[in-house]
C-alpha cells in the first residue's frame, strides 16, 4: 500500500500541509481472500449397493435333475415342479415350484409329497403301485371343492369322490378335494375325469396331483391341502408348466 506525497504551502500566515493521494491499489490486491480459496471439493456419495454382496447366480437348468429328463421338458416351458422321490422303493418326497425368469431357475415354495406305495418306476404299469417317472404336461385341474383360484382349466364336479382307507388304515375321504392331472396316458386339456387311455389301459392312468390323505398312494402324487391349494394357484398355462418327477436317483441321470 503506497503513503500519500506531501508538502508544505504557504498561504499568508498559514502553512497548510498538502498531500497527493498516492497510486490506486491494484485490483489484484483488492480480491478477499474468500474470493481467492480454490473451490471445495464435493463429497464422494457412496453407493447404497457399496459392500453388498452380488445374488446368487440362478441355474440354468432343473436342480437335482440330469440330462435324460432335461431333454424332455419342452423348450416353451418356464414353470417346473420337480417331485423328488427319497428312494427308488420309498413313497415319501418333496416337490419344489421352479419358474424360469429369463436368468434361470428360480425356486419357490417346498413341500412334503406322497407317493406310489412301492416307490417308482420308469416303465408304470397298471396295479403296479409305483408312480412313473418322467416328464408330464399340467394341462387341467378339478376337484369336489369349489375352484380355489386356479388359472388352469377347473372342473368342479361332484365325481371327485373317493371313500374307503389307504393302505395304512387312513380314509380317503377328501383326497380328491383338489387335484391337478398329470398329462400321463390322457388326453392333455381335457377334464382329469375323462377316462381316456390313448396308450391302452396297461398303462395305467388316472396319475394325479392330489390331497394328501396321511399314506402312500397307488401312483399319484399326494400333498397337503393347503399346499395343493398354493399350487393351483400358483400353476399358469402361459408358462407351460410340466411336472418332473421320479426318485433322486432316477432324475439325476
Amino acid at each position: 500500500m503506497s503513503l500519500p506525497r506531501c508538502a508544505l504551502v504557504g498561504l499568508g500566515a498559514l502553512l497548510l500541509v498538502s498531500c497527493a493521494p498516492g497510486p490506486a491499489a491494484s485490483p489484484a490486491t483488492s480480491v478477499s481472500a474468500a474470493q481467492t480459496a480454490p473451490p471445495a471439493t464435493a463429497p464422494a456419495v457412496t453407493p447404497a449397493s457399496a459392500g453388498r454382496p452380488a445374488p446368487p447366480e440362478l441355474p440354468t437348468q432343473l436342480p437335482g435333475v440330469g440330462p435324460q429328463l432335461l431333454a424332455d421338458v419342452p423348450a416353451g416351458t418356464r414353470q417346473a415342479l420337480v417331485v423328488t422321490g427319497d428312494g427308488a422303493d420309498l413313497s415319501t418326497g418333496r416337490a419344489t415350484l421352479y419358474r424360469d425368469d429369463g436368468s434361470g431357475w428360480l425356486a419357490g415354495p417346498t413341500w412334503p409329497t406322497r407317493n406310489g406305495n412301492r416307490g417308482w418306476s420308469a416303465d408304470h404299469r397298471l396295479g403296479d403301485l409305483r408312480s412313473p417317472v418322467g416328464v408330464f404336461t399340467l394341462t387341467a385341474a378339478g376337484g369336489r371343492l369349489p375352484d380355489p383360484g386356479s388359472r388352469l382349466p377347473y372342473d368342479h364336479d361332484g365325481g371327485f369322490t373317493v371313500s374307503g382307507t389307504g393302505f395304512e388304515g387312513e380314509p380317503l375321504a377328501g383326497s380328491f378335494d383338489y387335484v391337478v392331472a398329470i398329462d400321463y396316458n390322457r388326453v392333455p386339456g381335457s377334464t382329469p375325469l375323462d377316462p381316456r387311455r390313448p396308450n391302452g389301459s396297461g398303462r395305467g392312468g388316472g396319475i394325479w396331483l392330489h390331497v394328501d390323505h396321511g399314506g402312500p398312494t397307488h401312483g399319484c402324487v399326494g400333498l397337503r391341502v393347503d399346499d395343493m391349494r398354493e399350487l393351483l394357484r400358483a400353476l399358469d398355462p402361459a408358462l407351460h408348466p410340466v411336472v418332473v418327477m421320479g426318485d433322486a436317483a432316477a432324475l439325476a441321470r
